[in-house]
Parts: C-alpha cells; structure tokens; sequence
C-alpha cells in the first residue's frame, strides 16, 4: 500500500491504483494523511473542506466519504468486521499507516538523513539522498484537493520542497559542482526573484566559475528588486557574501577536501562553506534555522515548471528596405550601446512625421542579435488619447507575448507589474514603445534591471523620463538635403532623380525635408513614371497649403500639400473610404470591416484599400489587414469632419459596429449553437458581416479581433452606442470563457453592465450581470458572483424571461457545487430543468441532467451518475446537439473512471471524440483527450496515456488556453519512477 500527497493524492492498493472518488472525498484523505497517524475530529474535516462556507448536512457528508474511502483502502475486508486503517476515534477518524507508505514520510526521513550526513563530513551520500527525497515529489502537492486546509499545507509544502532544492544546491556547490548549477539557479531564481538565498547560492557559484563580474551583477540586482518591491535592503548573509566577493575572499574558494565515505575532520570546512549559502542547520535538530515565507509573486508561479524557458518573442515590424539617411544619428545611437554606463532607456523624440517609428524599428533590428532572449514591441498611440494605450493592458499583452496564458496572469494591476518585471529580470531583451504620450505612461512598462534595454518613441521629449528613470534623449531632426534626396532617388529611381536635379530640389523643399512627406510623393510619383518631376514640383506648388494641426509651428514640417497632392489624386470612393477609415478604432482594420464601414462591396473595398496602401496613405501589414501613420489618420480625421455631415459619420460608425456585433453574433453561434442569445436589430442598409461557416473559422476571426472588439464594447459602453455594448460583450462570452480569458470577460461585461444601465436596457442588465455572475464563479470570488446572480434571477424573472432564469439557476448551481453544498445545486439544477421543460428546451434539459450527472459523481454515487449522463446523451441526441453530446460522453466517462471502470471510461471518451471532431470544437476534444488520457494511465497503458495527452497539449496550445500547463504536468509524471 502507499499514498502520495506530494503531488495528486493517490492510493495504490494491492498494486493498483484505488479509485478515491471526487475531489472532497480526497481532501478528507489527505487530512487524515497530513496527520500522520493522529485523530482528526469531524468538526476539524468539514473546516478543513469547506471552512466558513458549510454544506447544509457537513457532517453527514464526511461521514459518508470515509464511509467510502473504507470500502476503497479495504476491499477485501469482510461485512461486519471493524476497518484496520482508518480508525473510528472518539468524534473523529485516525488513518493508521507505515510512515514508508507515505511520499511525504519518505521524503522528510531522506531530508533529515541527508542532514546527518553533512554534519558528519559525508556531501557525496548527502547529494544522493537529497535527490533521491526530491524524486517522491510529482507536481504541485495536494493538486486539484479542494478546501482551505489543502491550500494552506500546499504552500508549507511548496516552501519544504523549495528548502530541499537549496540544500541540495549547496551540497552541490560544497561538491565542486558550480558549473552544473549555475543554470539551474538561474531559473529559479527568475522564478523566485525576492528569495534572497538563492541569489546568495548563485552569487557563490558564478564568482565560482570564475564570473565575479557576473556575480556582483546578480547582487545588484537582487538588491534593486528588493528596494523596489520590498522597500527593505538585503539580508545580512547576501551583504556580507557580496562583500567578500568584492573583496574575492580566499575562503571562498573550495575546502581543501571533499570526502566520499565520511571523517569527521571536514566537517568544520564543510559547515564554514554552508555558511555562505546561507543554509545553516541547526546542530540539534538538523532542520533550517532560517526558514523564509514565499512572496505573492512566488506563490503565483509555485506551478510553473521547474527549469522552464520563457518563450522568446520577435515582435519587432519589418525591417523598411528602402531606409536610408539618418547616419548620424545612427552613430550616436550605436555609440550608447558601447559606453560603460550605457543608458537601460533611450527616448528618441521629433516632429510628427520625421521618421522616429522607421528609425527605431531600423535601429531595433541593427542591435537585436545583441539581445538574444527576444524582442517586445507595441504602439502607445499616443497622439491620439481617445485610444492611447493603458500601460495595464500593454502589461498583459507583453505577459502573453512572454509565455504566460490568460489564466496565469494575475488580476491585481500591480501584480500583474510585479510579475512582468521579475520575467524580465535576468533576462536580455530589448523592448520597443512607440508613440508615447508622455513619461507616466511609459514609466509602467520600465523593466526592473539593465540587462533590458528600451527604445521609447514621442513626439514630447519625456523630460520626466530623462530626470527620473535616467533615459537618454535623442533628437530626429528633419533630413538634410543631401538626405532627402537620397531617400526620393531610392524610391523614384536614381536615373530619373539625376535627369531633373532642380524638380528635385523643389520637391524636397516643399515637402519640408519630412520623410513621411517624402514617402507619400515618392510613392505617387513611382506610380506614374512618365510624369517629369517639374510636373509634380509644380502640382505641389499649387496645392501648398497649411497643416495646422502637426506643423508644431513651423511651416517648414507641412505636411499637407504632400498628403492631399495624393489625396486629390485618389478617385472619388477610395478618397470617402480614406477619410471614413479615421473612424475606426484601430490600430488595425480588415478588408471586410473597411467595406461595412463606408458601405461598399467587398470587392470594391478591396480595391480602393490596394489604391490607398500604393500610395502609402495606408500600410498593409499582413494580407488584408490595414494600418494609418498616425500623422495620416489624422489628417484623414480633418477631412472627415469637412467632407462627411454629422449623420453621415455617425451611420459610418454605426456600420461599423454592426459589422462586429453580427460577426461576432455569427461566430458565437459556431461556438455555442444552443446558448441562449438576444436577437439584435437589423444591421443598418450597406453592412456586410463577414460569414463565418466554421469553428476553425470563428475561432480565427474571435482570436485575430479580440483586442478591437474589446476596445469597441468599452468605448462604445460610454458613447450614443451603448446599445452595441452589452449584445457584442453577450456575443464574446463563448470564446471569453472557453480560451480562458477570464480576465478580459470581466472587464468586458462591467462595460456591458454600464452600458445597459446607461440605456436603461433590463435584458441588457439581466445578460451583463448574469455574465459578471459566471465570471466570478469562474475566478473563484464566490462572494462577489452572489449578488450578480440574485439580481440577474431578479430581472429575468421581471421579464419574463424562462431562458435566462435556468441559465441563471445553473450557474448559482455550480456555485454551490463548487462550495460542496449539493442540496442546495440539486435544487437549482430542479428549478432549471423544470423552466426548460416548459419552454420545449431539449437541449437546456439534457445539460442540466449532466449536471445532475456531476452531482452525483462528486458524491461518489457512480450509478446515479451514469443513469443521469445516459439520459443527457439520448436528449441531446434528439435535439441533434452534437456539442452536447459529446460533452455529455466526456462526463459519462468520468463517472465509470471514478468508479474504478476504466475501459468503459475509455470508450467513453473515445465515443465524446467523434462528434467533437465531426463539429470541429478543438475544447471539447481536448477536454475529452485529456480525460482519456488519465483512463489510460490508471490501466498502465503508459504509452496510450502519453499519445492522448500529447494531442490534447498540441490543441490546447494552439488555442493559447491555460489547461495546456496541466496535461504538460501530467505528461512528466509518466516519466517519473
């Protein structure tokens, strides 16, 4: 017999592993295993389950668990006879074991043992066994046990295991073995960046491996962290090992003598270079004298693989072929790279219009090799505030960029900073923010050490940012002469430059020596290379006029006349399409969007999009998706107010969101074809929604715009759209919640809950605080998701809506699943089935029996279980709801899984994959694949376990979705002894 806590809680009995039911029936298991042999009142297991939040009958129900898990750990144990291990005592339970049955056991008698055998003078067998206890551990302990006593022992374990890797570490480095370390201390300490004793350790390695420069350069930085984060200095171990290093101390060199076998004569050596790890046990016990609590930080990436490797991003645009010029201040960029005190911050600044995007993108992939752990970059937008960027959501996005899923990233604004800047720490990168408004909102998006380095862009010169963060400023001026052109011989062509030199020089004149001015008439002229450059100096001529708005003053930087020189050269419907793209949110625009947006043909949008991108009045970034210079959207936003009435720009803007709410609509449809939606009204006369056939397809679409229609439900949730709000937001939730993006569905539907409230909308409120409900539930904040629900129940109710009251009572259900409280989600799962019956609802009262289904699986009734997932499958047969089925297969499997009947679980699985397949919802098989995968392993089918999990982590990272970490965890438990 053995149990194991260090990981999930499992019981292998007569070799085979038992089947220990739900997840509460395991938390009572591992309380009692926690124990070690010692009573556990019944009052102490139901705090330990549910604490404040209590089932109606607690004791009842962990009466009936041990009940069970008897029956599970004896089986063999005749009717009538009393129970050998787990002990009726007084008002509670003791579960009687060898201490070897038990990893944690094993793991703490090999730690203390390893222990001994330092003090004793014997590193090599210490090593061994220090591995040799690391190996019990497989995964995050008590993993996936419910209930307040399994997370507060999930993190003392977690600290446990941490203090076995130091010990370990500094068994290792007393070995010689600094080499082999310092890889491995240097992943965890970017996991764990305030845990001040593995800098210490990889302080010693790398001065060790004779990097002193290194070394010193980890004090820095682990000191600047703790200043920043902490507002406290470092302890006094890593001050004074920093001191000898400064001082390169002889004791730190390796003890004379390492000894295979014992003698008590190193021992001394030994503990005098245990020391300097700061790891010091304590003579009498053998157990740390100076054990440190994790940080938040630390506790949030507890689960992340050991040793993992942060995804390396390359964000950086193309690099511009034709760029030319500016190589001077190239030198001057170049030369700050170099010098010793080599600024983490360069803010290079200019007119609008003077190249500082195409300058530092250029610049950026001239020095990239220089930063081979990857490249971030993003637009501030900051010439426009009613869409600059957040430095919150910018955070995310670089969180993403980084490797970290939806699911991951905290919802704390100021943790979401926190982690951001420790992934970055260590790690040699360079990050571009363009188009900056000002210093506050670039100083967020600073990382925390210098091996970064950051290029900010502004028309503003960030005084703020050169005086507080020690940036380094630089100027683009205008080009000089000779510079501009060269930069229009390149694009027109030398020959033709050099057969009109005087043109030439008009032409730079009027467009002011501006390169974007310069691009925009170079493009047109290429486009038309029969026309003699004095023709185009003298069209320019006459259509000089006064750009206000970006000429900061200086008449020299008009821009105008190059703009509508092209402009005026537009034919009449990609001039209006040009001037209504200004209404758009941005930064990027499709093809299909463009056309809704001035109520055109597809096929005539096409067109006039490729006119504008030959032009370089647009910029198409990849096929069929389009970008503005933010100098050219605004000028295209001047002339919209002077060529479009009032009436015509708000149908434009109307056009547009209903292209992305009946979009959307259609793709939620794809997704979830028997969710409950509201019917919008009909989209305005010239929209043309893109229609989506396939999940794929939606899928696609959902993932390629999820940032606008983000930005669309929020701005519109304040403006005379609000109507649009609430319904894109309702059309998002599918995608939202199924990709894991839980974070972006709250922020979302509290937009939405504005929005309808703004209109006085009920069905809008009742849609928007159901959903704030389910989010909730979703990120485990019960006592939030409760009043959104009852109000939610309250409104649909009012309304007369049966629909969204059942949808509503399912979620309150699975809220009161989730807290353990059965009766109570038995009686919602009631209510709701009965409200779908009379609405005719085949496939809302299929779902609620799998449900029901689940109940009954996380009591441990099995029979029940299956009876009620037999009967989800024949219903949503009927209705023909193939999504249903399939998921109601996938739980059916779980049932006779939990039950100890794999093989029928397998064909379970087996069966809930033909129709996710058929529908192509790549969640469902995942979900499936990996269920199937367990079944595998708990019949030893080691290699059938590893091709489902394998397949399940290939989708799911596909959909970028935070159950890929899971199946990964589970892949290297096969591979563990």
């Amino acid at each position: 017999m053995r149990f194991t806590v260090l990981g999930p809680v499992q019981a292998w009995v007569n070799g085979r592993e038992a089947p220990l039911g739900p997840p509460q029936q395991r938390a009572v298991l591992a309380a009692l295993l926690l124990q070690r042999g010692r009573p556990v009142g019944v009052t102490e297991l139901v705090d330990a389950l549910w604490g404040e939040e209590q089932p109606s009958d607690p004791v009842a129900i962990v009466r009936t668990y041990v009940s069970r898990l008897r029956r599970v750990l004896e089986p063999d144990r005749e009717p009538g006879t009393p129970p050998q291990l787990m002990l009726s005592i007084a008002d509670g339970y003791a579960l009687c074991i060898d201490e070897s049955a038990l990893d944690l056991a094993v793991f703490e008698a090999r730690l203390a043992e390893a222990r001994g055998l330092l003090r004793e003078g014997d590193p090599v067998r210490a090593s061994e066994l220090l591995r040799s206890a690391l190996a019990e551990w497989g995964g995050t302990p008590l993993s996936a046990v419910p209930g307040p006593l399994a997370e507060t022992e999930r993190s003392r374990l977690v600290e446990l295991r941490l203090g076995a890797i130091e010990a370990r570490l500094s068994v290792d480095l007393v070995l010689g073995r600094h080499e082999d370390v310092v890889g491995e201390l240097t992943s965890l300490r970017t996991r764990h960046p305030l845990r001040e004793r593995l800098s210490e350790l990889l302080l010693l390695a790398l001065y060790r491996c004779g990097r002193q420069a290194e070394a010193l350069e980890v004090y820095r930085l682990t000191r600047r962290m703790l200043v920043e984060e902490l507002g406290v200095d470092p302890g006094p171990a890593l001050r004074e090992l920093h001191s000898r290093v400064l001082t390169a101390d002889p004791s730190l060199s390796l003890p004379g003598v390492v000894v295979a076998g014992g003698g008590g004569d190193d021992v001394d050596a030994i503990d005098s270079d245990a020391e300097c790890f700061g790891w010091v046990p304590d003579r009498e016990t053998g157990v740390d004298s100076d054990v440190s609590s994790f940080d938040e930080l630390a506790r949030h990436q507890e689960g992340t693989d050991e040793g993992a490797i942060m995804v390396q991003p390359s964000q950086l645009p193309a690099v511009l072929t034709v760029f030319t010029g500016r190589m001077a201040e190239l030198a001057d960029a170049e030369a700050l790279l170099w010098d010793k005190r080599r600024p983490a911050v360069v803010s290079i600044s200019g007119l609008a219009g003077t190249g500082k995007t195409a300058f530092a993108v250029h610049w950026a992939h001239r020095i990239a090799s220089r930063f081979p752990d990857g490249q971030l970059f993003v637009s501030l937008r900051g010439v426009d505030s009613g869409i600059t960027a957040d430095p919150e959501a910018v955070i995310r996005h670089f969180l993403e960029a980084l490797g970290m899923s939806s699911h991951e990233i905290p919802m704390d604004p100021l943790a979401q900073a926190a982690l951001y800047r420790s992934l970055l720490a260590e790690r040699r990168m360079l990050i571009v923010l363009d188009d900056a408004q000002d210093s506050e909102q670039v100083r967020p998006l600073l990382p925390g050490t210098p091996s970064c380095f950051v290029i900010v862009t502004s028309r503003m010169q960030l005084q703020g940012l050169v005086a507080s963060n020690g940036a380094h400023p630089l100027w683009l001026d205008l080009m000089s002469s000779d510079e501009a052109r060269d930069m229009l011989a390149r694009r027109i062509g030398a020959a033709r430059a050099a057969a009109e030199p005087q043109a030439l020089d008009t032409i730079v004149e009027l467009c002011g020596r501006l390169p974007l001015a310069l691009a925009v008439v170079a493009a047109r002229a290429a486009m038309h290379p029969c026309f003699p450059l004095s023709a185009i100096a003298e069209e320019l001529t006459e259509s000089q006029g006064s750009l206000d708005a970006f000429a900061d003053g200086d008449s020299a930087t008009d821009a105008r006349a190059a703009f509508s020189w092209s402009y005026r050269a537009l034919s009449p419907g990609a001039a209006r399409l040009f001037r209504l793209l200004s209404l758009h949110l941005g930064p990027e625009i499709s093809m299909p969007t463009a056309a809704s947006l001035a109520a055109l043909p597809p096929r005539e949008a096409r067109t006039f999009l490729a006119d504008l991108a030959r032009v370089h009045l647009l910029t198409e970034i990849a096929p069929g998706r389009f970008v503005f210079h933010d100098l050219l959207r605004c000028y295209a936003a001047e002339l919209v107010r002077e060529h479009e009435t009032e009436a015509e720009r708000h149908r434009a803007e109307q056009r547009l969101l209903d292209h992305f709410l009946h979009t959307a609509l259609g793709t939620s449809t794809l997704l979830a074809p028997y969710r409950e939606t509201v019917e919008p009204p009909e989209p305005l006369l010239g929209t043309t929604p893109e229609q989506i056939t396939d999940m794929q397809g939606a899928w696609g679409w959902l993932q390629t715009e999820r940032r606008i229609l983000y930005t669309t439900v929020v701005q519109a949730s304040t403006g005379p759209f609000a109507g649009h709000a609430w319904p894109l937001a309702s059309a998002m939730v599918p995608f939202l919640d199924r990709q894991g993006y839980w974070q972006d569905l709250l922020l979302t539907q509290e937009a939405a809950l504005a929005a309808a409230r703004r209109v006085s909308d009920g069905t809008g409120q009742a849609h928007a605080h159901q959903m704030l409900g389910f989010t909730f539930v979703r990120l485990q904040r019960a006592q939030e998701a409760r009043p959104h629900l009852e109000r939610a129940l309250e409104l649909f109710t009012f309304l007369g809506d049966p629909l969204g009251q059942a949808r509503t009572h399912r979620i309150l259900a699975l809220q009161d699943l989730r807290a353990g409280r059965y009766e109570a989600a038995y009686g919602r799962y009631q209510l709701a089935h009965a409200l779908y019956e009379r609405s005719g609802q085949l496939s809302g009262q299929a779902s609620v029996l799998n449900e029901l289904g689940w109940i009954h699986i996380m009591l441990g009734w099995f029979t029940q279980a299956v009876d009620y997932c037999a009967r989800a499958i024949t219903l949503h047969q009927k209705s023909g709801d193939l999504m249903g089925e399939a998921a109601a297969h996938d739980a059916l499997g779980y049932a006779h899984h939990c039950a100890g009947d794999h093989a029928t679980a397998i064909n379970c699985y087996q069966r809930a994959l033909t129709p996710c397949r058929r529908i192509g919802d790549r969640c469902l098989e995942a979900s499936a694949l990996g269920h199937l995968g367990e079944a595998q392993r708990a019949l030893g089918n080691t290699e059938a376990a590893r091709a489902a999990w394998q397949a399940a982590v290939s989708i799911l990272e596909t959909l970028d979705h935070p159950d890929a970490r899971r199946i990964r965890a589970s892949l290297r438990l096969l591979d563990q002894p």
